[in-house]
């Protein structure tokens, strides 16, 4: 797929945001029990948004790359899901995750946006 540069500020964006995550995560692994359980999973979800988002730039076809994009977008969804779940259950303060939040709730829009675009251009050609 062709790379333009919002697609690098993207890869950039989830590359930050891959390394609050693992910071967070560095700092609930040091916690029992359930801290960490929740950590491991955060981490897998949250460093896998940009992971994929890499892989979509090496894409062979438009099919592979919304595949690779889709993926991100659920992954997305799902560090969505922990962080509220280590906030609402106390296990870290609101305040510790609330940028990371929003931010995600900022790449799964933009995610969205770019796969139903292309998805539309796919169905119009």
């Amino acid at each position: 797929m062709k790379e333009g540069r919002s697609q690098r500020d993207l890869c950039e964006r989830t590359f930050q945001f891959a390394i609050q995550i693992i910071k967070l995560c560095r700092i609930l692994s040091k916690k029992s029990g359930i801290e960490q359980a929740v950590s491991k999973q955060l981490l897998r979800s949250g460093t896998s948004i940009g992971a994929n988002i890499e892989e979509g730039q090496a894409a062979q076809s438009k099919a592979d790359f919304v595949s690779k994009y889709s993926i991100s977008r659920k992954e997305a969804r799902e560090t969505h899901y922990w962080l509220r779940l280590l906030s609402e259950s106390q296990l870290v303060s609101e305040a510790d995750v609330s940028c990371l939040l929003i931010e995600c709730n900022e790449l799964i829009a933009i995610l969205t946006a770019i796969v139903k675009k292309v998805q539309t251009t796919r169905k119009e050609v």
